[in-house]
């Protein structure tokens, strides 16, 4: 579903991140992100570059090809054509005359590459003409990671949903597993997807069920040529996502862990514990900044979370961020909770979604424990069931 630009929130943004403007750009649909943010239709046939400049104040302008000329005509603003690419440089030379302090969808040194969808060149170019080429990333969360009321309500709807699913799904392999008929890791990610389905859920790939040495694999996923039977005394992990079918839904993504037929061991035991207080921490981290209108970036709750694992003495086997954004999109645009793929330097805004969820991987096992947040002026939550114990199956 297309959306229609908001050009009063827009230069609302750029005012307050002490902008010039916001230069957006593309060619060959290599900015998915801006075609969201203006409403453009991400089917038309783009062969061409085309440049779009949203200034602090006053109207629009935009740059486009003369064989392509129509390609932003839903859009404000003047229109400069060009055919050559001598007409392109100073047609772009003059569209920009007035404004220095540029943002883009670029990310210095690609830190966040999430953001960073403008080529280097073109960078370089405008650096030639004087120009302050500055990231987007801050006000790219606040256009696409800002959950509408209806679009957290559709989270909620999937976190029932999923909750109930994985509850049933614990004793559906407690049941199989005591029938004595096999079962391997790929008939429970089937028998999970097809109440997923009754439940109008969508999703790809997944979900990940796993058991002992898979679940140290942060991304497996069984096959029915590459499953593991599932049997008494096992360690499994399941990790599970969706949304509702419907427009503009966003996701829910939770991971928990349990032992079949018998306690923890020990280390099973310690290693959950420390997993489950990192992921504790991150959470405390998130909601006391919000409780005290404090700022905070991704980059915080990940250090919070990290510093519980390396503390313990497993940091090594901690090898992903602590949590990503959430939005229509499994992995959205806004901030992740990252320190170590990324420096995440990029806030955690009010209205926004993302996963909590810390791991230790040792060779034998892995452990995850994974929760959403939601966040609001003045306070931030758990939306769904928390795990406090392995579960016993």
């Amino acid at each position: 579903m297309m959306t229609v630009m908001d050009l009063d929130a827009i230069q609302s943004a750029i005012r307050d991140a002490g902008f010039d403007g916001w230069l957006f750009y593309d060619h060959h649909h290599r900015d998915p992100i801006a075609g969201r943010i203006l409403g453009l239709d991400p089917n038309a046939h783009v062969t061409r570059r085309w440049y779009y400049l949203v200034p602090a104040q006053g109207e629009p302008r935009k740059l486009v090809h003369r064989i392509e000329q129509g390609r932003l005509d839903s859009l404000p603003g003047q229109k400069g054509v060009y055919s050559s690419w001598q007409e392109l440089e100073t047609g772009l030379d003059a569209m920009l005359n007035e404004y220095r302090r540029l943002a883009m969808q670029y990310s210095p040194n690609n830190d966040i590459m999430y953001v960073s969808m403008v080529d280097a060149g073109t960078v370089e170019f405008l650096r030639r003409l004087g120009k302050q080429i500055v990231s987007s990333a801050d006000m790219v969360s606040q256009f696409e990671a800002v959950l509408s009321e209806d679009a957290i309500a559709s989270h909620v709807k999937a976190q029932i949903a999923i909750d109930n699913i994985l509850g049933e799904g614990w004793r559906e392999i407690g049941r199989r597993v005591r029938s004595g008929n096999p079962v391997n890791e790929f008939d429970i990610m089937q028998w999970l997807a097809e109440a997923m389905h009754r439940d109008n859920l969508t999703w790809e790939n997944g979900p990940n069920v796993s058991v002992n040495a898979n679940s140290s694999d942060s991304h497996y996923e069984p096959t029915p040529e590459r499953s593991s039977p599932i049997k008494d005394g096992d360690f499994l992990l399941i990790d599970i996502w969706g949304k509702k079918n419907e427009p503009d839904t966003t996701f829910y993504d939770i991971t928990w862990t349990g032992v079949v037929g018998r306690s923890p061991s020990d280390r099973e035991q310690l290693v959950f514990e420390t997993v489950r207080n990192a992921r504790d921490a991150a959470i405390a981290a998130v909601e006391s900044a919000f409780a005290e209108r404090r700022p905070i970036c991704g980059f915080e709750a990940d250090d919070a979370a990290r510093a519980v694992i390396e503390a313990a003495g497993f940091g090594s086997y901690f090898t992903h961020r602590t949590g990503h954004n959430i939005a229509m999109d499994l992995h959205g645009s806004g901030a992740h909770l990252d320190n170590l793929e990324t420096h995440d330097q990029r806030l955690i805004l009010p209205n926004t979604c993302f996963s909590v969820e810390p791991g230790i991987y040792l060779p034998e096992f892995g452990v995850r424990s994974e929760v959403d947040m939601l966040t609001a002026p003045g306070k931030a939550w758990v939306t769904g069931n928390i795990q406090r114990e392995l579960v016993r199956i």
